[in-house]
């Protein structure tokens, strides 16, 4: 048999594969494409695992009863800024975080596969220059935080950071000529989300992007835990003996990477998961509400929490349902690995979107209504898994600064981000005894201090800064 009889033969195995799981328009376009064209698509075919996708558009329709369940919520176990009830120390936690960093079990996990789309700006959200006198990327803050960690209680902390599709080959390339911030390469390891397809939502049918590719979208935060499994992330934390591994995002500056405090209270309480969760300033702020259902500690979106569930108070006229999330958790490791055995420790979350897509002519199509199911996962449904799932309540003025608005928006955006950093920096300068003059912005770079107590050891008491200063 000739090479081309042979490549006749293997796109007619494959179309016929195609049309078995009922997605033969895939294959439609076949013999307009240059060989390596097919290949990439076929390959794409393979990754978009027909027979999965409808087995999930077939469900689909099967939503939870969130507001059944609400009625049915009470707050989360949770250690609280104002000490009530708490059954941990704050000293005793921090003990207990300082002695896992210093014997190198802790390591950290960074979420990075999204695009600056948003913001104006056309390249990893990492590469984001957001310091507000230093001009310093995200990727350089949260670098150097890691990097500051590991100084300070004499070890190396490494780094795995998901990327996606879009941003990973630019996120390595600007690591590497950045030096990894001063982490050794051997500690820094990228690896790639998955992807899921779009499909029809009328039909259940994968799209075309164009005659030559799936559309393909990542598969969400929640993703992260396959791709660390597939790319042999977990087997390395086994190798270094990791026990512990610290989760964040990279949108938001201001998260206090490798908190030994919140180390401590996940270690001290045995805990297999422990979220960071900030106290709702409204009934229906848009961030995830973490609550305990039947025992299990477990997250409900804004969208699906009731009104009338989220405005309940106490008798001291606090909400009820205080804890929102915001994607910081610790994670245990040996749970991460047990979690990563199973095939429904993280279920698929259906969205309706907007999805340019190729028709049966070839044609483009750029729908005016959401047209398409996504399909993603997030990391926050391993908490019902979790034993003794634990919450610890920050201070969002010290914590939680994400970049998610471009300049001018009045919530979570570039500007509101940074006037959060500067008003923290100040904080610990006025703290250590320095004199800021009005409407100054300062910066604090983590290499020189991760807190005001770190800071207060380092500045002149008096010293006076009357013009935008960075400190590093």
């Amino acid at each position: 048999m000739n090479t081309d009889s042979r490549e006749q033969q293997r796109l007619a195995e494959e179309r016929r594969k195609a049309e078995d799981s009922g997605q033969g328009h895939l294959c439609a376009f076949l013999d307009e494409l240059t060989s390596r064209q097919r290949d990439q698509l076929l390959g794409e075919i393979m990754l978009a695992k027909c027979d999965r996708i409808r087995s999930l558009y077939e469900s689909a329709g099967e939503k939870s009863n969130w507001a059944e369940l609400a009625r049915r919520a009470e707050p989360p176990e949770a250690v609280r800024l104002d000490g009530r009830d708490n059954r941990i120390s704050e000293a005793d936690a921090k003990a207990a975080g300082e002695q896992a960093l210093r014997r190198g079990q802790v390591a950290a996990i960074l979420v990075a596969g999204g695009q600056g789309t948003r913001l104006g700006f056309n390249h990893p959200k990492g590469m984001y220059a957001i310091g507000p006198v230093s001009g310093a990327t995200l990727f350089q803050i949260l670098f150097e935080k890691v990097l500051a960690v590991g100084r300070r209680y004499g070890v190396e902390i490494p780094i795995y950071v998901m990327t996606s599709d879009a941003t990973h080959i630019e996120t390595e390339d600007y690591l590497r000529e950045q030096h990894n911030f001063g982490l050794r390469p051997e500690n820094v390891r990228l690896f790639c989300q998955g992807v899921m397809p779009a499909v029809d939502a009328a039909s259940g049918k994968i799209l075309l992007a164009d005659k030559g590719h799936v559309a393909l979208s990542p598969d969400g935060h929640g993703g992260m835990l396959a791709a660390l499994e597939r790319t042999g992330g977990l087997a390395d934390i086994e190798r270094r003996g990791i026990e512990h591994l610290f989760y964040f995002q990279v949108d938001n500056p201001l998260v206090s990477v490798c908190d030994p405090v919140f180390l401590g209270y996940h270690i001290l309480a045995h805990s297999e998961m422990t979220t960071l969760a900030i106290a709702k300033r409204e009934p229906r702020e848009r961030v995830g509400n973490v609550v305990q259902i039947d025992g299990r500690t477990q997250v409900i979106e804004y969208s699906d929490f009731p009104d009338d569930v989220a405005a309940q108070c106490n008798a001291d006229g606090a909400l009820r349902f205080w804890a929102g999330s915001i994607a910081i958790h610790v994670f245990g490791a040996r749970f991460l690995r047990r979690a990563s055995g199973s095939q429904t420790s993280l279920p698929f979350h259906v969205a309706r979107k907007k999805v340019p897509y190729i028709d049966e002519r070839g044609q483009r199509v750029e729908p005016a209504e959401p047209n398409a199911l996504k399909f993603e996962r997030f990391i926050f449904d391993l908490m019902p898994l979790a034993e003794r799932p634990l919450v610890v309540e920050g201070d969002p003025a010290r914590v939680f600064a994400p970049v998610k608005n471009p300049p001018g928006d009045l919530c979570d955006s570039v500007d509101t981000c940074r006037a959060a950093m500067i008003h923290l920096h100040r904080q610990w300068l006025e703290s250590a005894g320095a004199k800021i003059a009005e409407n100054v912005p300062v910066e604090i770079s983590p290499l020189l201090a991760l807190d005001s107590d770190e800071l207060r050891a380092k500045i002149k008491p008096g010293a006076a800064i009357d013009k935008p200063t960075y400190l590093r």
